[in-house]
Order: C-alpha cells, then sequence, then structure tokens
C-alpha cells in the first residue's frame, strides 16, 4: 500500500461521506490522504460549515497536519497524528448535522483513545439527508453496543434548519476489540411507537401529524404507540417510527419544513418504516452505511442484511478497503434486499 491515499469524491454517491469516512480511516489506520473533487455531486459542492467542522473536530483530536480545510474547498490534505482523548467541544455555527461530525470522531476516539472522551457539539439536530438525534441515540448507538462500543448520546437543546443552535453530548468509552456481528434474521413486527413532535408550532399540527401517522401504520397491520411532545428552539416538525421488537430498535424520521403539509411528514416517517417491515431484514439503510466501518475493525468474520442497498452504502465500503485490508462484499444491487459480508482479518 501506498503511504499517501488517493480518493475522488466525485465517485459513487460522490456527497460527504466519503470525507467522514476517510478521516475517520486515516486517524484509525494512521495513513495520510488526499481527496479531490469534495462532494462533487451536490448542488453546492466542496467543503460546506459541517463538513469543515468534521475536518477540524478529526484533526483536533489527533493532531492532524491538513491543508484545504475552507469553505468551499475541493481539495483536502490530511495527515494524522496520535489520537488524544479528552473533553472537546465543536460548533458548526450552522444549522449543519451535529450527528455527522459525531459520526467522524466516535470511532476513533473509541478504538483508539485511552480514557473516555466527552463530546460537545452545537449545530442542528435534526435536519434533512442526515441521521437525526434520536436515530444517534436510537439505532446507531445500539449497534455500536452490540460490537462493543459504548457510546451515550444525550441531546441537550433541539436545532432545526435554518436556525440551528442545538446541542448535544457525547461520551465514547475506550474499546479494547471489536466484537464480530452475524443479523440475518427478523422478527415479525407488528407493533411500532414513535412520537409527533411540534416546536414554536400550533399544537394542532402536532395531533394531525399523529393522527395520520397511527392510521397509515394501522392499514398496514402495524399497531402503533405515538406520543405527542412539544420541544423548545423552532419551528419545528416531526416525527418518528421505531421496531422495538428488534434487538437494536430502527427509527425513521419524517421531517417539516416550510410548505410541506403534516400529513406529508407524517407519511415521510410511515413509508420508511412500513418498506423496512415488508423487507423481512433486520437492519435499516441508513445502518448498514455505519455498520460496516467498525466491522472492518472487528478480528472475526461478520454478516448482516439489509433492507436497501444504497448508493451511500457502496461508496463508503469502497472507501474503506482504501485503507483497510479487508474483503466487503455485497450480494445485490443498489435499491435491493442485501447480505454484506466481512471477512475476518487476514481472511
Amino acid at each position: 500500500m501506498s503511504d499517501l491515499i488517493e480518493i475522488d469524491g466525485s465517485q459513487g454517491e460522490g456527497g460527504g461521506q466519503i470525507l467522514r469516512s476517510a478521516l475517520a480511516l486515516s486517524i484509525l489506520t494512521r495513513r495520510s490522504f488526499r481527496l479531490i473533487n469534495i462532494r462533487a455531486n451536490r448542488p453546492k459542492p466542496g467543503l460546506a460549515a459541517q463538513h469543515l467542522t468534521c475536518v477540524r473536530a478529526a484533526a483536533t483530536i489527533c493532531g492532524a497536519l491538513y491543508k484545504g480545510g475552507s469553505i468551499g474547498s475541493s481539495t483536502l490534505f490530511f495527515e494524522p497524528g496520535e489520537l488524544k482523548s479528552g473533553d472537546y467541544t465543536f460548533s458548526i455555527g450552522t444549522a449543519g448535522a451535529t450527528g455527522l461530525v459525531l459520526h467522524t470522531v466516535a470511532l476513533p476516539l473509541a478504538l483508539r483513545g485511552t480514557k473516555t472522551s466527552n463530546l460537545t457539539i452545537t449545530g442542528g439536530t435534526h435536519v434533512s439527508h442526515s441521521p437525526c438525534f434520536h436515530f444517534n441515540q436510537t439505532t446507531w448507538a445500539g449497534h455500536l453496543a452490540k460490537l462493543g462500543i459504548d457510546v451515550k448520546l444525550a441531546m441537550i437543546r433541539p436545532g432545526f434548519y435554518p436556525r440551528g443552535g442545538g446541542e448535544i453530548h457525547a461520551a465514547i468509552t475506550p474499546t479494547p476489540t471489536v466484537r464480530e456481528l452475524t443479523l440475518t434474521t427478523c422478527p415479525p413486527l407488528t407493533t411500532a411507537g414513535g412520537f409527533a413532535a411540534v416546536s414554536e408550532l400550533p399544537e394542532k399540527i402536532g395531533k394531525e401529524m399523529r393522527r395520520r401517522l397511527t392510521h397509515k401504520l394501522k392499514m398496514a397491520g402495524i399497531e402503533s404507540h405515538v406520543e405527542e411532545e412539544e420541544w423548545p428552539n423552532g419551528p419545528a416538525a416531526l416525527c418518528t417510527v421505531l421496531f422495538r421488537q428488534l434487538a437494536v430498535p430502527p427509527l425513521f424520521l419524517g421531517l417539516g419544513e416550510r410548505g410541506k403539509p403534516a400529513e406529508f411528514v407524517a407519511d415521510e416517517a410511515a413509508d420508511q418504516a412500513i418498506a423496512f417491515r415488508e423487507s423481512g431484514c433486520p437492519v435499516d439503510p441508513h445502518s448498514a452505511d455505519q455498520l460496516v466501518l467498525p466491522l472492518a475493525f472487528a478480528p472475526a468474520a461478520s454478516e448482516f442484511r439489509t433492507s436497501e442497498v444504497t448508493r451511500h452504502l457502496l461508496t463508503n465500503i469502497d472507501t474503506i478497503q482504501r485503507f483497510v485490508n479487508r474483503d466487503i462484499r455485497c450480494d445485490s444491487p443498489i435499491g435491493r434486499p442485501g447480505i454484506i459480508t466481512v471477512s475476518a482479518m487476514g481472511g
């Protein structure tokens, strides 16, 4: 393997995940990389505020040297240093996703850390095209716990587009060894939980979302208990569905935006949940993206079934294999359920 890894950010899904995974993998493997064409497939290519925060956060926890760390930059060189556990605060300054910054630094701090690290991250907690706080707390952290990785999350204050101002805390405990995973079967999913939440909006919007959500799930044969909640720091409307019958409950989010009817927000969450349930698979598409990275550092082989193979997943697999000599395979095309296998180390 060459000392410097060259990555074209226009390949695959061509978004920010390539950057985040490359940063985490660089710290974990102590290998430098150069990334070109950053987020080339997005309407506004280059580093946005949340991506720049990911770069700065990754550099901070390991004393890295980097070039190209500015808003709009399409090229980044990153040379990692020695990781240091500790207490860190990262502020995005916009409604950019706090969860994506967390995903960038969590595994390096867990797998290379020497003591518990405490993170405070401010920005958006529930924003489009990113895992929301409740997904990270319930599903992402739940899967990591099954692998022996302890990440505890708390939301101090929610944050939404365009205002931001949300705050999350994370406590990340060092993990000596990543456990393997075999997750290929799914029990019948007949019940669901969730919530319909409004923030500085009329209460009737939350009630309308709740009615729509429970009705749509019932028509699909799923009995549900959906709570109504009121949050600060809005305006915002959102709802979630989760299946607690699984060992790690997958959570699906519907998120409001200006001009989007309440019933559409409910439909967004319900449709994702129903499609997942009908697949008969135990791992949702967003978790599949995130599982392959820690499993690449598990000594033994792993296998799991996901309800949908996405371009994000395949891009992440390609990025991982540029840093780590592991055979990671997917047996299905994009858009279909599939089985992901990760070979044993040295296998």
